[in-house]
This record gives C-alpha cells, structure tokens and sequence, in this order.
C-alpha cells in the first residue's frame, strides 16, 4: 500500500477516504493514521527528492514525515517487540495486584468486624 507519492511536483498523502491528498492539509490524526498503517502493513513511499517537489513547504513536510515513516518501515519488528514486551511487563504487575482478585476470591477472604 503505497502512503506517500510525488505527482505534478508536489507531494501527497493517502488520506482516510484512500485519496491522495497534498501534503500541506496533513492533521495529526492523519499521521497518526499513517504511523498506524506502517506497522500494521506492507507499506511503500515514493522516494524524497527535492528537484521533483518544487513547493518548498511540500520538500519539508514530505522529507519530515518519509524520513520518520521510512525509519519505522526499517525498525518496525524492533518496535513491535518493544511495544509487547512492555505490555506484558503492565499485565504481569496487574495480574499480581491483589485489589485485581476476582469478586469470588475476595468474598471468602476474612473480613474485620464493624466496630459499629
């Protein structure tokens, strides 16, 4: 799935509608979205040259955001592995927490007596 192309100069982004889309009207859920594609699936850019984009603010936006894609295409399973690994680390130490015991467990622990 192709996220990021060059066409008339000018560079563009696969919006959430599957339209390519300049590169200037990009809103953070859009990378979110992106960042989202690239590490579930097979993605591929066009490549950042910047005798082809001749808009200066395209060069930038479109070099920033390849450049940060492409880095996560090349360490994508680092990352996964990391994004796991810290996810098991939070569900071990919620598992061991006692106030997590299931309802049942709880009620046949021994209670205190209400001074009351």
């Amino acid at each position: 799935m192709k996220l990021l192309k060059i066409e008339n100069n000018h560079g563009h982004y696969l919006d959430d509608q599957n339209w390519f889309t300049p590169i200037d009207k990009i809103t953070k859920e859009d990378l979110l979205r992106l960042v989202d594609l690239t590490l579930s699936e097979e993605v591929e850019f066009d490549e950042y040259d910047n005798e082809v984009i001749k808009n200066q603010a395209h060069q930038i936006l479109y070099r920033s955001i390849y450049e940060k894609l492409r880095s996560l295409t090349d360490r994508k399973q680092e990352f996964t592995d990391e994004s796991e690994r810290l996810y098991l680390q939070e569900y071990e130490k919620y598992r061991e927490e006692p106030s997590q015991q299931p309802a049942e467990e709880l009620q046949n622990e021994p209670r205190e007596r209400d001074p009351f």
